[in-house]
């Protein structure tokens, strides 16, 4: 990865930045490296690869997809906000941005679960608590993390990683009164980007403070470590991102690629926990904190202008394909995963091969996502500016839909204890 000579995260030289389009390819890119990172962990589960030492646990870390897609939304989401602020307009439509963000995720989100409960009718490898009607009301209505005992009472083994996706609806809900309160409160209703990063970290201190309450006591539910307040630091990371690219900051992906790298290694250690026992109560607010740098890291290049080798390979055309339906692969491959483990492959569960089923799950897995994606996702109207080269450029002002819940985070871990794997 390469980048301009003497170019380091830091701030630009002044002048309104215009680097980051809303539909900047590299950023679709790195939502297909997300949901690729989840389909790997939820394969290396499967395959019984966890268990593999330190390896093991570097691959049950790939769930930092989740956090990546958290990220993601956070800057997506509020940077009309930001802008707005920084140029002294009115804040964008709550009523319009509501309907798009449902636009956007409910049709192929409601497709897919009444395809998975009505697979599940039949295909039957093990305990499913979340098949019922209940079940299928709850899925329906982002409301099946609320719940005591999410385990045995609400978890679908087909639908197991959209808790991710309740999260996001509930981030959808809170971000206008989030960016109200940012922006308008504290910042007194003028364009203050320090003030505005100073609220975007209150925010972040939500999510340790959060989960010691959920580790710590008996005050709240044991699948609320499942909730968005335990959440916010990730979506936090891009919210602050948004507001570093109006002020002209940069960061260059030859600094930020090699940091996490080296968190990520350090997270692998047990200081993001073990399968080896119980963690100690701290073990969970490190390891979303370091998730969140993490995330934000691998971000920050793209988010703030970068155009070195980094953005180049996000942006290069297989890369944007995949991440144009990065949501619907989301929304189908564990339940794909499962019946290729089961029907097509034939291997009991914790047996195989992680790498094979990778390829076997993304092989059946793509095809369906991309009907699934042009059957309900909405037509984009082209904007009549004279650039037609514009209006054909990919579309990634899309939410960041977040990947599974690890089944090795389900097994290894209480519900109320986990941090979003």
């Amino acid at each position: 990865m390469s980048a301009s000579p003497g170019v380091r995260c830091g701030a630009a030289p002044a002048g309104p930045p215009d680097r980051t389009s809303p539909r900047d390819p590299a950023l679709t890119g790195l939502r297909a490296v997300a949901a690729l990172l989840v389909v790997s962990t939820h394969a290396a589960f499967a395959t019984g690869y966890l268990l593999h030492g330190y390896l093991g646990t570097m691959y049950a870390r790939l769930e930092i997809g989740v956090a990546v897609f958290f990220v993601l939304s956070g800057f997506l989401l509020f940077r009309p906000w930001v802008r707005a602020a920084a140029a002294g307009r009115r804040a964008p439509s709550a009523r319009r941005y509501g309907r798009q963000r449902m636009r956007r995720i409910v049709p192929a989100y409601v497709v897919t679960v009444v395809a998975v409960f009505e697979i599940y009718t039949v295909f039957t490898p093990g305990p499913n608590p979340g098949q019922t009607w209940q079940g299928l009301l709850r899925y329906l209505t982002f409301t099946h993390i609320y719940t005591d005992e999410y385990l045995v009472t609400m978890l679908h083994p087909g639908l197991s990683q959209m808790w991710s996706l309740a999260v996001e609806a509930s981030f959808y809900v809170a971000l206008p009164a989030l960016a109200f309160l940012v922006l308008q409160v504290l910042c007194r209703g003028r364009w203050r980007p320090g003030r505005a990063l100073v609220g975007v970290a209150l925010l972040a201190t939500v999510t340790p403070v959060w989960l010691v309450v959920v580790t710590a006591t008996d005050l709240l539910p044991n699948s609320a470590g499942m909730w968005l307040p335990a959440h916010l630091a990730w979506f936090a990371g891009g919210m602050a991102l948004a507001v570093l690219e109006a002020v002209g900051a940069r960061c260059a992906a030859i600094v930020a690629i090699p940091v996490a790298v080296g968190l990520y290694l350090a997270v692998s250690t047990s200081l993001g926990g073990t399968f080896a026992g119980p963690d100690p109560a701290w073990t969970p607010i490190v390891k979303a904190l370091l998730y969140a740098v993490i995330a934000t890291l691998a971000v920050a290049p793209v988010a703030l202008g970068s155009r070195d080798s980094y953005s180049r390979v996000l942006a290069s055309r297989p890369m944007v394909w995949l991440g144009e339906i990065s949501y619907e692969i989301f929304l189908v491959h564990v339940a794909v995963m499962a019946l290729t483990m089961h029907l097509v492959l034939g291997w009991p569960l914790f047996t195989g091969s992680m790498p094979g089923l990778i390829a076997a799950t993304l092989t059946l897995t793509v095809p369906v996502a991309w009907l699934l994606n042009r059957v309900t996702r909405p037509q984009i109207k082209a904007r009549s500016d004279g650039s037609n080269a514009a209006s054909a450029l990919p579309r990634c002002d899309d939410a960041s839909f977040s990947a599974g819940l690890s089944s090795a985070a389900v097994l290894a871990e209480p519900v109320g204890r986990n941090t979003g794997s």
